[in-house]
C-alpha cells in the first residue's frame, strides 16, 4: 500500500495545530514549532508527491532503507 493509493490527509486548525490522518484515523498531531515548520514546508512543496513525502516523514511512516525487500 503506497502513498499514491493510500495518501495522508491534513487538517490545520485555527490555532496552528496540524492533524495528519490516514485511512480516516489521526496518525499524529503536531503543534508549536514543529507544526509551523511542516506547514511552511507543505506550502513550498513542489507537488503532491513531495507533500506526501513530508507528511510521511512527519509521522515517522517512511522507509529508512533497512527493510527487507521480498
Amino acid at each position: 500500500m503506497g502513498l499514491e493509493s493510500d495518501p495522508f490527509s491534513t487538517q490545520i486548525t485555527k490555532d496552528g495545530i496540524i492533524r495528519i490522518s490516514r485511512q480516516g484515523r489521526v496518525v499524529v498531531t503536531l503543534g508549536g514549532d514543529r507544526a509551523a515548520r511542516l506547514r511552511k514546508a507543505l506550502e513550498n512543496a513542489a507537488d503532491e508527491h513531495a507533500r506526501q513525502q513530508l507528511l510521511a516523514r512527519a509521522t515517522g511512516n517512511y522507509r529508512r532503507g533497512n527493510e527487507r525487500h521480498t
